[in-house]
Protein backbone atom coordinates (compact mmCIF):
# COMPACT_ATOMS: atom_id res chain seq x y z
CA UNK A 1 0.00 0.00 0.00
CA UNK A 2 1.38 3.53 -0.98
CA UNK A 3 1.76 6.05 1.62
CA UNK A 4 -0.78 8.24 0.66
CA UNK A 5 -3.25 5.30 0.85
CA UNK A 6 -5.33 4.65 3.73
CA UNK A 7 -4.22 3.19 6.79
CA UNK A 8 -5.52 0.06 8.17
CA UNK A 9 -7.13 2.04 11.15
CA UNK A 10 -8.51 4.68 8.85
CA UNK A 11 -10.72 1.67 6.60
CA UNK A 12 -13.44 1.34 8.72
CA UNK A 13 -14.27 5.51 8.73
CA UNK A 14 -17.76 6.14 6.68
CA UNK A 15 -16.99 9.76 6.84
CA UNK A 16 -20.44 9.84 9.54
CA UNK A 17 -22.65 8.17 7.02
CA UNK A 18 -24.19 4.89 8.60
CA UNK A 19 -24.12 1.21 7.02
CA UNK A 20 -27.01 0.27 5.38
CA UNK A 21 -28.10 -3.04 4.27
CA UNK A 22 -27.26 -2.33 0.29
CA UNK A 23 -24.48 -1.46 -1.58
CA UNK A 24 -22.70 2.03 -1.71
CA UNK A 25 -22.72 4.16 -4.83
CA UNK A 26 -19.83 6.77 -4.32
CA UNK A 27 -20.03 9.35 -6.70
CA UNK A 28 -17.11 11.77 -7.39
CA UNK A 29 -18.24 15.38 -8.75
CA UNK A 30 -21.38 17.00 -8.83
CA UNK A 31 -20.90 18.24 -12.49
CA UNK A 32 -23.58 17.21 -15.37
CA UNK A 33 -22.67 13.87 -14.83
CA UNK A 34 -22.70 12.89 -11.55
CA UNK A 35 -25.98 15.24 -10.79
CA UNK A 36 -27.74 13.50 -13.09
CA UNK A 37 -26.67 9.84 -12.64
CA UNK A 38 -27.91 10.45 -8.81
CA UNK A 39 -31.41 11.82 -9.70
CA UNK A 40 -31.68 8.78 -12.20
CA UNK A 41 -30.79 6.35 -9.49
CA UNK A 42 -34.12 7.66 -7.14
CA UNK A 43 -35.20 4.63 -6.86
CA UNK A 44 -32.59 2.20 -6.80
CA UNK A 45 -31.73 -0.25 -4.53
CA UNK A 46 -28.11 1.03 -3.42
CA UNK A 47 -26.98 4.29 -0.97
CA UNK A 48 -26.05 6.74 -2.80
CA UNK A 49 -23.00 9.45 -1.55
CA UNK A 50 -21.81 12.37 -3.46
CA UNK A 51 -18.66 13.62 -2.98
CA UNK A 52 -17.67 17.63 -3.84
CA UNK A 53 -15.61 20.26 -2.89
CA UNK A 54 -18.79 22.70 -3.38
CA UNK A 55 -22.19 22.12 -2.08
CA UNK A 56 -23.96 23.56 -5.42
CA UNK A 57 -24.08 22.35 -8.82
CA UNK A 58 -22.78 24.76 -11.27
CA UNK A 59 -24.67 25.30 -14.85
CA UNK A 60 -21.61 26.14 -16.97
CA UNK A 61 -23.01 26.96 -20.04
CA UNK A 62 -24.01 30.21 -18.70
CA UNK A 63 -20.73 31.00 -16.87
CA UNK A 64 -19.77 33.63 -19.44
CA UNK A 65 -23.07 35.56 -18.91
CA UNK A 66 -22.28 35.54 -14.92
CA UNK A 67 -18.57 36.99 -16.32
CA UNK A 68 -20.51 39.40 -18.13
CA UNK A 69 -22.71 40.95 -15.75
CA UNK A 70 -25.78 39.33 -17.45
CA UNK A 71 -26.56 36.62 -14.93
CA UNK A 72 -26.38 36.75 -11.06
CA UNK A 73 -23.97 33.86 -9.94
CA UNK A 74 -26.63 32.09 -8.28
CA UNK A 75 -29.08 32.10 -10.60
CA UNK A 76 -26.72 29.48 -12.67
CA UNK A 77 -26.02 28.04 -9.33
CA UNK A 78 -28.39 25.27 -7.38
CA UNK A 79 -27.39 23.33 -3.83
CA UNK A 80 -27.39 19.43 -3.97
CA UNK A 81 -29.50 19.77 -0.39
CA UNK A 82 -32.29 21.50 -2.50
CA UNK A 83 -31.72 19.32 -5.37
CA UNK A 84 -31.96 16.15 -3.69
CA UNK A 85 -34.04 16.82 -0.18
CA UNK A 86 -36.88 14.56 -1.36
CA UNK A 87 -34.57 11.70 -2.59
CA UNK A 88 -33.93 9.05 0.58
CA UNK A 89 -31.20 6.69 -0.75
CA UNK A 90 -29.41 10.11 -1.37
CA UNK A 91 -26.39 11.37 1.00
CA UNK A 92 -23.81 14.59 0.10
CA UNK A 93 -20.23 15.36 1.88
CA UNK A 94 -18.43 18.53 1.39
CA UNK A 95 -15.26 17.24 0.97
CA UNK A 96 -12.19 17.37 -1.29
CA UNK A 97 -11.16 14.21 -2.59
CA UNK A 98 -7.09 13.52 -2.07
CA UNK A 99 -6.70 10.06 -3.56
CA UNK A 100 -8.68 6.50 -5.23
CA UNK A 101 -7.81 3.65 -3.33
CA UNK A 102 -9.03 0.75 -5.75
CA UNK A 103 -7.04 -2.32 -4.06
CA UNK A 104 -9.01 -1.77 -0.75
CA UNK A 105 -12.23 -0.21 -2.54
CA UNK A 106 -11.93 2.92 -0.64
CA UNK A 107 -11.97 6.82 -2.13
CA UNK A 108 -9.27 9.35 0.42
CA UNK A 109 -11.09 12.60 1.77
CA UNK A 110 -9.99 15.74 3.11
CA UNK A 111 -12.38 14.19 6.11
CA UNK A 112 -11.24 10.55 6.60
CA UNK A 113 -11.73 7.33 4.61
CA UNK A 114 -14.88 6.11 2.64
CA UNK A 115 -15.43 3.01 1.54
CA UNK A 116 -17.71 1.91 -1.42
CA UNK A 117 -18.92 -0.95 -3.75
CA UNK A 118 -18.96 0.78 -6.49
CA UNK A 119 -17.24 4.32 -7.84
CA UNK A 120 -17.55 6.37 -10.35
CA UNK A 121 -15.28 9.30 -11.06
CA UNK A 122 -17.33 12.33 -12.76
CA UNK A 123 -14.79 15.06 -12.15
CA UNK A 124 -15.28 16.90 -15.07
CA UNK A 125 -12.11 18.77 -16.96
CA UNK A 126 -10.21 21.47 -15.31
CA UNK A 127 -8.24 24.59 -17.41
CA UNK A 128 -5.20 22.91 -19.65
CA UNK A 129 -2.58 25.62 -20.29
CA UNK A 130 -0.58 23.52 -22.03
CA UNK A 131 2.17 23.80 -19.68
CA UNK A 132 2.92 27.86 -19.53
CA UNK A 133 3.37 28.54 -15.96
CA UNK A 134 3.07 32.35 -16.84
CA UNK A 135 -0.24 32.30 -18.73
CA UNK A 136 -1.62 30.09 -15.60
CA UNK A 137 -0.18 33.01 -13.42
CA UNK A 138 -2.39 35.90 -15.13
CA UNK A 139 -5.36 34.22 -17.26
CA UNK A 140 -8.46 34.57 -16.46
CA UNK A 141 -10.04 31.20 -16.66
CA UNK A 142 -14.13 30.27 -16.79
CA UNK A 143 -14.46 26.85 -14.92
CA UNK A 144 -16.18 28.27 -12.00
CA UNK A 145 -18.78 30.33 -10.99
CA UNK A 146 -15.74 32.37 -8.55
CA UNK A 147 -13.97 32.13 -11.96
CA UNK A 148 -16.81 34.10 -13.44
CA UNK A 149 -16.76 36.40 -10.90
CA UNK A 150 -13.55 37.33 -11.23
CA UNK A 151 -13.77 38.13 -14.38
CA UNK A 152 -16.57 40.49 -13.80
CA UNK A 153 -14.97 42.23 -11.34
CA UNK A 154 -11.77 42.35 -13.33
CA UNK A 155 -13.45 43.66 -16.47
CA UNK A 156 -15.07 46.67 -14.58
CA UNK A 157 -12.45 47.70 -12.05
CA UNK A 158 -10.37 47.84 -15.58
CA UNK A 159 -12.41 50.35 -16.78
CA UNK A 160 -12.58 52.51 -13.35
CA UNK A 161 -8.65 52.40 -13.35
CA UNK A 162 -8.60 53.81 -16.89
CA UNK A 163 -10.75 57.00 -15.83
CA UNK A 164 -7.30 57.18 -13.45
CA UNK A 165 -4.84 57.36 -15.83
CA UNK A 166 -3.66 60.21 -18.26
CA UNK A 167 -1.21 57.83 -19.81
CA UNK A 168 -2.53 56.59 -23.36
CA UNK A 169 -0.79 53.57 -23.74
CA UNK A 170 -2.16 52.12 -19.94
CA UNK A 171 -5.56 53.52 -20.63
CA UNK A 172 -5.90 51.34 -23.97
CA UNK A 173 -4.60 48.47 -21.94
CA UNK A 174 -7.04 47.98 -18.89
CA UNK A 175 -9.73 49.01 -21.89
CA UNK A 176 -8.44 46.11 -24.12
CA UNK A 177 -9.82 42.48 -23.41
CA UNK A 178 -8.04 39.25 -25.31
CA UNK A 179 -9.85 35.59 -25.51
CA UNK A 180 -8.06 33.01 -26.18
CA UNK A 181 -10.05 29.87 -27.55
CA UNK A 182 -12.39 30.01 -31.02
CA UNK A 183 -14.71 27.79 -29.91
CA UNK A 184 -18.40 28.28 -28.74
CA UNK A 185 -17.48 29.97 -25.20
CA UNK A 186 -15.28 31.87 -26.93
CA UNK A 187 -17.42 32.76 -29.47
CA UNK A 188 -20.17 33.14 -26.58
CA UNK A 189 -18.24 35.75 -24.21
CA UNK A 190 -16.41 37.53 -27.49
CA UNK A 191 -19.69 38.10 -28.48
CA UNK A 192 -21.26 39.21 -24.36
CA UNK A 193 -18.39 41.18 -24.52
CA UNK A 194 -19.16 43.08 -27.57
CA UNK A 195 -22.73 44.08 -26.24
CA UNK A 196 -20.91 45.46 -23.58
CA UNK A 197 -18.91 47.66 -25.48
CA UNK A 198 -22.07 48.58 -27.97
CA UNK A 199 -24.64 49.44 -25.52
CA UNK A 200 -23.61 49.58 -21.68
CA UNK A 201 -19.99 51.07 -21.51
CA UNK A 202 -20.59 53.81 -23.53
CA UNK A 203 -23.52 55.02 -20.87
CA UNK A 204 -21.43 53.87 -17.94
CA UNK A 205 -18.19 56.04 -18.91
CA UNK A 206 -18.61 58.88 -21.01
CA UNK A 207 -15.69 59.77 -20.52
CA UNK A 208 -13.33 56.83 -22.18
CA UNK A 209 -12.85 57.24 -26.06
CA UNK A 210 -14.23 53.43 -26.21
CA UNK A 211 -13.41 53.81 -30.26
CA UNK A 212 -9.41 52.74 -28.66
CA UNK A 213 -10.97 49.18 -27.23
CA UNK A 214 -9.64 46.52 -28.51
CA UNK A 215 -11.43 42.76 -28.44
CA UNK A 216 -9.04 39.88 -29.56
CA UNK A 217 -10.13 36.50 -29.99
CA UNK A 218 -7.12 34.59 -30.54
CA UNK A 219 -7.94 31.22 -32.43
CA UNK A 220 -5.11 28.54 -32.97
CA UNK A 221 -6.90 26.69 -36.23
CA UNK A 222 -7.99 28.62 -39.19
CA UNK A 223 -11.81 29.25 -38.50
CA UNK A 224 -13.92 29.55 -35.70
CA UNK A 225 -15.36 26.32 -33.68
CA UNK A 226 -13.52 23.67 -35.92
CA UNK A 227 -15.43 21.29 -34.28
CA UNK A 228 -18.54 22.59 -36.49
CA UNK A 229 -19.00 22.95 -39.97
CA UNK A 230 -17.67 25.95 -42.39
CA UNK A 231 -20.86 27.36 -42.61
CA UNK A 232 -21.37 27.72 -38.80
CA UNK A 233 -17.97 28.85 -38.27
CA UNK A 234 -18.92 31.54 -41.29
CA UNK A 235 -22.21 32.86 -39.40
CA UNK A 236 -20.48 32.73 -36.09
CA UNK A 237 -17.54 35.45 -37.85
CA UNK A 238 -20.02 37.56 -39.55
CA UNK A 239 -22.14 37.95 -36.41
CA UNK A 240 -18.57 38.69 -34.59
CA UNK A 241 -17.61 41.18 -37.07
CA UNK A 242 -20.70 43.40 -36.55
CA UNK A 243 -19.23 43.73 -32.65
CA UNK A 244 -15.72 44.81 -34.42
CA UNK A 245 -14.30 42.02 -32.73
CA UNK A 246 -10.35 41.29 -34.10
CA UNK A 247 -10.53 37.80 -34.78
CA UNK A 248 -6.68 36.07 -35.24
CA UNK A 249 -6.74 32.39 -36.91
CA UNK A 250 -3.94 30.13 -36.96
CA UNK A 251 -2.18 32.30 -34.17
CA UNK A 252 -1.04 30.80 -30.26
CA UNK A 253 -0.54 32.88 -27.35
CA UNK A 254 3.01 31.57 -26.46
CA UNK A 255 3.34 33.91 -23.37
CA UNK A 256 1.71 36.24 -21.13
CA UNK A 257 2.68 38.62 -18.06
CA UNK A 258 -0.53 40.18 -17.42
CA UNK A 259 0.12 43.16 -18.95
CA UNK A 260 1.06 42.29 -22.97
CA UNK A 261 0.89 39.05 -24.74
CA UNK A 262 3.01 37.64 -27.35
CA UNK A 263 1.52 35.36 -30.13
CA UNK A 264 3.55 32.87 -31.61
CA UNK A 265 3.98 35.46 -35.14
CA UNK A 266 5.73 37.83 -33.32
CA UNK A 267 2.91 40.05 -32.76
CA UNK A 268 2.28 41.88 -29.29
CA UNK A 269 -0.95 42.37 -27.53
CA UNK A 270 -1.52 44.54 -24.98
CA UNK A 271 -4.14 44.12 -22.19
CA UNK A 272 -4.28 43.36 -18.71
CA UNK A 273 -7.47 41.01 -19.21
CA UNK A 274 -7.08 38.05 -20.76
CA UNK A 275 -9.62 35.18 -20.72
CA UNK A 276 -8.50 31.97 -21.29
CA UNK A 277 -11.23 29.69 -23.16
CA UNK A 278 -8.58 27.12 -25.12
CA UNK A 279 -8.57 24.20 -23.71
CA UNK A 280 -9.19 21.48 -21.17
CA UNK A 281 -7.85 18.22 -20.29
CA UNK A 282 -9.84 15.67 -17.90
CA UNK A 283 -9.82 16.08 -13.84
CA UNK A 284 -8.47 12.51 -12.73
CA UNK A 285 -8.22 12.09 -9.19
CA UNK A 286 -4.62 10.49 -8.03
CA UNK A 287 -4.89 6.87 -7.70
CA UNK A 288 -6.39 6.22 -11.09
CA UNK A 289 -3.74 8.55 -12.83
CA UNK A 290 -1.27 5.45 -14.07
CA UNK A 291 -0.35 5.47 -17.95
CA UNK A 292 -2.16 2.31 -18.64
CA UNK A 293 -5.92 3.69 -17.80
CA UNK A 294 -4.98 6.97 -19.68
CA UNK A 295 -5.61 8.38 -22.57
CA UNK A 296 -4.76 11.62 -24.03
CA UNK A 297 -5.49 13.49 -20.68
CA UNK A 298 -8.64 11.33 -20.03
CA UNK A 299 -9.59 8.12 -17.88
CA UNK A 300 -10.58 5.53 -20.90
CA UNK A 301 -13.45 3.58 -20.00
CA UNK A 302 -15.35 0.70 -22.46
CA UNK A 303 -18.52 1.15 -23.91
CA UNK A 304 -20.50 0.82 -20.46
CA UNK A 305 -18.17 3.43 -19.18
CA UNK A 306 -16.09 1.11 -16.77
CA UNK A 307 -12.75 2.56 -15.88
CA UNK A 308 -10.08 0.23 -17.67
CA UNK A 309 -8.97 -2.89 -15.66
CA UNK A 310 -11.76 -2.34 -13.11
CA UNK A 311 -14.99 -4.36 -12.43
CA UNK A 312 -16.23 -1.77 -9.65
CA UNK A 313 -14.81 1.23 -10.56
CA UNK A 314 -16.49 3.59 -13.67
CA UNK A 315 -15.75 7.34 -15.54
CA UNK A 316 -18.60 9.58 -17.17
CA UNK A 317 -18.62 13.16 -18.30
CA UNK A 318 -15.69 15.43 -19.13
CA UNK A 319 -13.29 13.28 -17.65
CA UNK A 320 -14.09 9.66 -19.20
CA UNK A 321 -12.93 8.83 -23.06
CA UNK A 322 -14.95 5.56 -24.44
CA UNK A 323 -12.61 4.12 -26.20
CA UNK A 324 -14.07 1.82 -29.18
CA UNK A 325 -14.01 1.25 -32.38
CA UNK A 326 -16.62 3.80 -33.19
CA UNK A 327 -15.06 6.21 -31.04
CA UNK A 328 -11.12 6.16 -31.21
CA UNK A 329 -10.47 9.22 -29.72
CA UNK A 330 -13.97 9.40 -26.99
CA UNK A 331 -16.62 11.35 -27.39
CA UNK A 332 -16.13 15.33 -27.23
CA UNK A 333 -16.54 17.08 -24.17
CA UNK A 334 -19.73 18.10 -23.79
CA UNK A 335 -22.63 18.69 -21.39
CA UNK A 336 -25.06 16.16 -23.43
CA UNK A 337 -22.39 13.37 -23.71
CA UNK A 338 -22.28 13.51 -19.96
CA UNK A 339 -25.69 13.60 -19.50
CA UNK A 340 -26.45 10.67 -21.49
CA UNK A 341 -23.70 8.84 -20.60
CA UNK A 342 -25.22 9.37 -16.84
CA UNK A 343 -28.42 8.22 -17.98
CA UNK A 344 -27.02 4.80 -19.27
CA UNK A 345 -24.84 4.29 -16.15
CA UNK A 346 -27.47 4.83 -13.42
CA UNK A 347 -29.74 1.84 -15.76
CA UNK A 348 -27.17 -0.52 -15.48
CA UNK A 349 -25.83 0.40 -12.17
CA UNK A 350 -29.73 -0.21 -10.46
CA UNK A 351 -29.43 -3.48 -12.64
CA UNK A 352 -26.81 -5.13 -10.86
CA UNK A 353 -27.64 -3.56 -7.94
CA UNK A 354 -31.00 -5.63 -7.91
CA UNK A 355 -30.38 -8.58 -9.62
CA UNK A 356 -26.28 -8.75 -10.27
CA UNK A 357 -27.40 -8.40 -13.77
CA UNK A 358 -24.45 -8.81 -16.40
CA UNK A 359 -26.91 -7.88 -19.44
CA UNK A 360 -25.86 -4.17 -19.44
CA UNK A 361 -26.06 -1.85 -22.16
CA UNK A 362 -23.56 -0.13 -24.01
CA UNK A 363 -23.23 3.70 -24.31
CA UNK A 364 -24.54 5.19 -27.90
CA UNK A 365 -24.08 8.86 -28.15
CA UNK A 366 -26.98 10.60 -30.01
CA UNK A 367 -26.24 14.00 -30.90
CA UNK A 368 -28.56 16.84 -30.62
CA UNK A 369 -26.30 19.61 -32.31
CA UNK A 370 -23.92 22.40 -31.22
CA UNK A 371 -24.97 25.81 -30.55
CA UNK A 372 -23.63 29.13 -29.40
CA UNK A 373 -25.26 32.29 -29.00
CA UNK A 374 -23.54 35.73 -30.18
CA UNK A 375 -25.63 38.56 -28.45
CA UNK A 376 -28.97 39.70 -29.23
CA UNK A 377 -31.08 38.52 -31.46
CA UNK A 378 -27.94 36.32 -33.40
CA UNK A 379 -26.85 32.70 -32.34
CA UNK A 380 -25.56 29.77 -34.73
CA UNK A 381 -27.15 26.01 -34.02
CA UNK A 382 -25.82 22.97 -36.20
CA UNK A 383 -27.65 19.83 -36.13
CA UNK A 384 -27.66 16.43 -38.38
CA UNK A 385 -25.10 18.82 -40.57
CA UNK A 386 -27.61 21.01 -40.57
CA UNK A 387 -26.87 25.17 -39.59
CA UNK A 388 -28.52 27.94 -39.22
CA UNK A 389 -27.96 30.84 -37.37
CA UNK A 390 -30.12 34.89 -36.45
CA UNK A 391 -32.76 35.47 -34.70
CA UNK A 392 -34.59 31.69 -35.03
CA UNK A 393 -31.21 30.12 -33.90
CA UNK A 394 -30.78 32.85 -31.01
CA UNK A 395 -34.73 31.68 -30.15
CA UNK A 396 -33.25 28.10 -29.83
CA UNK A 397 -30.37 28.38 -28.01
CA UNK A 398 -32.85 30.33 -25.13
CA UNK A 399 -35.19 27.53 -25.30
CA UNK A 400 -32.70 24.70 -24.86
CA UNK A 401 -30.82 26.14 -21.82
CA UNK A 402 -34.11 27.51 -19.91
CA UNK A 403 -34.95 23.61 -20.59
CA UNK A 404 -31.54 22.34 -19.42
CA UNK A 405 -31.29 25.06 -16.26
CA UNK A 406 -31.36 22.88 -13.15
CA UNK A 407 -34.18 24.39 -10.71
CA UNK A 408 -37.27 26.13 -11.01
CA UNK A 409 -36.05 29.63 -9.57
CA UNK A 410 -32.94 29.44 -11.06
CA UNK A 411 -35.18 29.52 -14.74
CA UNK A 412 -37.26 31.90 -13.30
CA UNK A 413 -34.12 34.40 -12.65
CA UNK A 414 -32.80 33.97 -15.93
CA UNK A 415 -36.15 34.49 -17.82
CA UNK A 416 -36.53 37.71 -15.77
CA UNK A 417 -32.93 38.71 -16.32
CA UNK A 418 -32.71 38.16 -20.28
CA UNK A 419 -36.10 40.25 -20.87
CA UNK A 420 -35.19 43.15 -18.79
CA UNK A 421 -31.97 42.92 -20.71
CA UNK A 422 -33.34 42.16 -23.94
CA UNK A 423 -35.63 45.49 -23.37
CA UNK A 424 -33.60 47.62 -21.87
CA UNK A 425 -30.31 46.60 -23.61
CA UNK A 426 -29.05 46.85 -19.64
CA UNK A 427 -27.06 45.05 -17.58
CA UNK A 428 -27.67 45.61 -13.52
CA UNK A 429 -25.26 43.47 -12.19
CA UNK A 430 -21.71 45.95 -12.75
CA UNK A 431 -20.38 45.39 -9.23
CA UNK A 432 -17.06 45.32 -7.89
CA UNK A 433 -17.48 43.45 -4.77
CA UNK A 434 -14.04 43.81 -2.90
CA UNK A 435 -12.70 40.36 -1.84
CA UNK A 436 -12.33 39.95 2.21
CA UNK A 437 -8.48 40.90 1.98
CA UNK A 438 -8.95 44.14 0.31
CA UNK A 439 -11.60 44.77 3.11
CA UNK A 440 -9.30 43.97 5.91
CA UNK A 441 -6.33 46.02 4.29
CA UNK A 442 -8.88 48.99 3.99
CA UNK A 443 -9.78 49.02 7.69
CA UNK A 444 -6.30 48.00 9.47
CA UNK A 445 -4.25 49.45 6.93
CA UNK A 446 -2.27 46.01 5.93
CA UNK A 447 -0.50 45.26 2.90
CA UNK A 448 -2.90 42.88 0.74
CA UNK A 449 0.24 40.28 0.87
CA UNK A 450 0.34 40.39 4.36
CA UNK A 451 -3.19 39.39 4.93
CA UNK A 452 -3.34 36.63 2.43
CA UNK A 453 -0.01 35.28 4.34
Amino acid sequence: MTQNNCSPSELDISITIADENRPRLVIVGGGFAGLHLAQHLKTADLQIVLLDRNNFHTFQPLLYQVATAMLEPDSVANSFRKIFQNQKNFHFRMVEVERIDPENKVVRTSAGCLKYDFLVVATGARTNFYGMRDLAGHALSMKEISQGIAIRQRLFRNFENALLTNDTAERESLMNIIIVGGGPTGIEIAGAIGELKKFILPTDYPELDLSMMRIHLIEASDRLSASMSSKASLLARQALEKFSVTMWFNTKIITYDGKTARTSDGRELDSKLLIWVAGVTGNIPVGLDRDEIIFRGRIKVDSYNRVTEYDDIYAIGDVAAVITQETPDGHPMLAPVAIQQAINLAANLAALAQKGDSQLTPFTYKSHGVMATVGRNRAIVERAGFSFGGFPAWLTWLFVHLLTLVGFRNKIIAVVNWAWNYISYDRSIRLIIPFICETRKTLTGQKTDDIRK
